[in-house]
């Protein structure tokens, strides 16, 4: 696979799934614009990509603002002049785990602002530039929680099947058009928050999996990133699951 001189948007850039990604499709010559709340992170990873030899720009937001998301989408192509290729990573979980009665409107709103209409800002605004540059790839972030559920975490759930059917929506829409829409649903991955949250309950995660441990971002990057390649030229419209094996239970 090669990046060399195509442009993606990755949001949460900062750290985990996305930081793997950054780094990977600048390592194969793309040009990366590292978006993310985190501002600082942003800078970090995007100065880390530079440092290797790579061209990066990083760009902080607040991707609920639509306004925020029209400025990042401009601030790409004022800087690289196109854009190919877009990961939509940022999301959060559902602060309090409660069933659909007992989950207060501010934690629903918070999640669903985040993990799905953000999702619709990137895509509604990033598309009109990916046509400008001839075409492109999208890459969402769902999760497991896009085709199966948990019954305490109704917010997390319903926001992550909606990226599932905008995935298949857009997809359907723009592909005569050039452009490649694909979701992927990553199991729970190892990172430094759930490593935070102790031991027994790392491992009861882990357990989860049949594979018998968690993922790796690089693991979830590598499938992203052959999403958005020309190697997946006749991948569209598809959820791509990268779960150890959860979901076949």
């Amino acid at each position: 696979m090669t990046f060399n001189g195509k442009v993606v948007l990755v949001t949460g850039g900062a750290s985990g799934i996305g930081e793997a990604t950054a780094h990977l499709l600048a390592s194969q010559g793309g040009a990366v614009v590292v978006a993310d709340r985190d501002l600082a992170g942003a800078q970090r990873v995007a100065a880390a990509i530079e440092a290797a030899g790579g061209q990066a720009l990083a760009h902080g937001l607040d991707l609920t603002q639509p306004e925020a998301v029209q400025t990042l989408v401009a601030a790409a192509m004022q800087r690289f002049g196109a854009l190919h290729g877009v990961v939509n990573n940022a999301g959060i979980g559902q602060r309090v785990h409660a069933a659909v009665a007992d989950v207060s409107l501010d934690d629903w709103h918070a999640v669903v602002q985040t993990n799905l209409d953000a999702v619709f800002y990137v895509m509604k605004y990033a598309i009109p530039a990916l046509l400008a540059s001839g075409g492109g790839a999208i890459v969402n972030v769902a999760s497991v929680m896009g085709t199966v559920a948990m019954e305490l975490s109704p917010a997390y759930v319903a926001a992550k099947h909606g990226v599932v059917g905008l995935t298949k929506s857009a997809a359907l829409a723009y592909a005569k058009q050039g452009i490649r829409v694909n979701a992927v649903g990553p199991g729970y991955i190892d990172t430094p928050l759930l490593s935070r949250r102790g031991t027994p309950d790392y491992e009861r995660l882990a357990a989860l999996h049949p594979i018998g441990r968690l993922g790796r971002a690089q693991e979830v990057a590598e499938l992203i990133t052959f999403l958005l390649s020309e190697k997946a030229s006749f991948i569209t419209g598809s959820l791509q699951l990268a779960d150890g094996g959860y979901t076949a239970r």
